[in-house]
């Protein structure tokens, strides 16, 4: 049964703050939140709750894991930030990570959209350079009923009003196939101006929306093919989620 949460004088207090000194692009539930431990957190009134929305999974570690926090501290005590020098590190965590993904390079990022523009300028300045796509041409696939974030370029690729509504004019340059359809896929990649292929293994905000068995193993053939890059966007579902380290895995270890 769900029952009504009743906000506190001191709750409906912060929360007519936010609302009056902040600018939402998200809508939050009535709850005030001061601190969490693990799977649970607390509001300001002492009230617990179990924390199932994991800030939209980008908290699947729960809060204030001890080693996380402690690692934190260590590094803030040490230096707080590198751009323009090499650092102790950084190696040492890309040969991890690339090791335990069973990639070439990583390049790390701050935020999921970010991680996605880089991955479609990256797809594009390969298109012009190794594909020889004419210059300003370069097109990009994408599935209808995406979520890949916010930004501009982003949401330009969006099939969502609520996402891309009043924010144009837009970044062309994307071509919008139905989700888990290879035979759309296949007309889309006839276009010799495609350079990649950019879909999400498990549709998120489409409402949890996984594909037919072979899919993606389809989807990453038919991209070979065209000599078109795969993109998976594994923001969501990505770090063992759906019991593989990425959720292409589950395609990619039957080949």
């Amino acid at each position: 049964m769900i029952t009504e949460m009743k906000t506190s004088t001191k709750s409906q207090y912060l929360i007519d703050l936010e609302d009056k000194h902040g600018a939402h692009n998200y809508h939050p539930l009535p709850v005030v939140l001061e601190r969490g431990e693990g799977v649970f957190v607390w509001d300001v009134d002492g009230k617990k709750y179990y924390d199932f929305l994991a800030a939209y999974s980008a908290v699947n570690q729960g809060h204030s894991h001890p080693k996380i926090t402690k690692a934190l501290i260590e590094q803030a005590q040490k230096i707080s930030y590198i751009k323009s020098f090499y650092n102790n590190v950084l190696g040492e965590y890309e040969k991890f990570i690339t090791e335990l993904f069973g990639y070439d390079k990583v390049l790390p990022m701050n935020t999921g959209a970010e991680g996605v523009e880089t991955a479609m300028k990256l797809a594009r300045r390969w298109g012009y350079e190794k594909k020889k796509v004419a210059e300003n041409t370069a097109k990009i696939i994408v599935c209808e009923n995406n979520f890949h974030g916010r930004t501009i370029s982003i949401i330009s690729a969006s099939s969502d009003p609520d996402s891309y509504g009043n924010f144009g004019p837009f970044t062309p340059g994307f071509l919008k196939v139905p989700y888990n359809n290879p035979s759309a896929l296949a007309e889309a990649l006839k276009d010799k101006s495609v350079v990649g292929f950019l879909v999400e293994p498990i549709q998120g905000e489409a409402g949890v929306v996984v594909p037919d068995e072979g899919y993606l193993k389809t989807c990453y053939e038919m991209c070979k093919a065209a000599n078109v890059l795969f993109i998976a966007d594994e923001i969501q579902t990505g770090i063992a989620r759906t019991g593989k380290m990425l959720a292409c895995d589950h395609e990619r270890e039957k080949n």
